[in-house]
């Protein structure tokens, strides 16, 4: 369940990094939160088809996939570790600047984050983290519900905004805006 873990400070990436390795946690404005249980069997069949699926789409172009976990330090560029307050582990993550990427992960905010839905995460993706993303300037936020089968897409308007979002069911093609052509059928998602 994604619930704030209790510290006597806000947190920092450098804290991040000297806590044990017992448990997945996030941070958010200096909150860590907790990243258990595991995901479910349902969640990785879908974290894997949309692993793939990505992959294969941007295997001749410039951009990398990435799957949690892999920390993302968003509003960190230029920035000492300790003075980092905002480390998530996205489902999926597309980068094509290669400069944000370092032996740690990202430094900066990914073109795309995809977060699947867990029962214990749904609040925290739909709120909390979509907008995190908004104001982290995420080109592109997928939000993917493997139980009802279905994908919300924000998309960052030139407003620095992100609108209504579209909706996608298994039975739909899920049509990025941001990156041309790549077209996903919902069927191979959740299969």
């Amino acid at each position: 369940m994604n619930i704030p873990k209790s510290f006597d400070k806000r947190l920092s990436y450098s804290d991040y990094l000297n806590l044990t390795d017992e448990e997945r946690l996030e941070i958010i404005d200096g909150v860590p939160y907790n990243m258990t249980p595991a995901p479910s069997t349902k969640h990785q069949q879908v974290s894997m088809n949309l692993s793939y699926l990505l992959m294969d789409f941007f295997k001749e172009k410039k951009c990398e996939v990435f799957a949690a976990p892999f920390d993302v330090r968003l509003f960190s560029e230029g920035k000492a570790d300790e003075e980092v307050y905002h480390v998530v582990q996205p489902d999926l993550s597309v980068i094509c600047d290669k400069r944000k990427l370092d032996e740690k992960g990202c430094a900066g905010s990914p073109d795309l984050i995809i977060e699947i839905l867990s029962p214990s995460s749904a609040k925290m993706d739909k709120l909390t983290k979509r907008n995190l993303y908004e104001e982290a300037l995420v080109k592109e936020y997928w939000i993917v519900d493997p139980q009802n089968e279905l994908v919300e897409l924000y998309h960052l308007g030139e407003n620095e905004l992100y609108g209504k979002p579209d909706f996608f069911s298994a039975e739909d093609t899920i049509e990025s805006i941001l990156f041309n052509g790549l077209k996903l059928e919902g069927k191979k998602i959740f299969s």
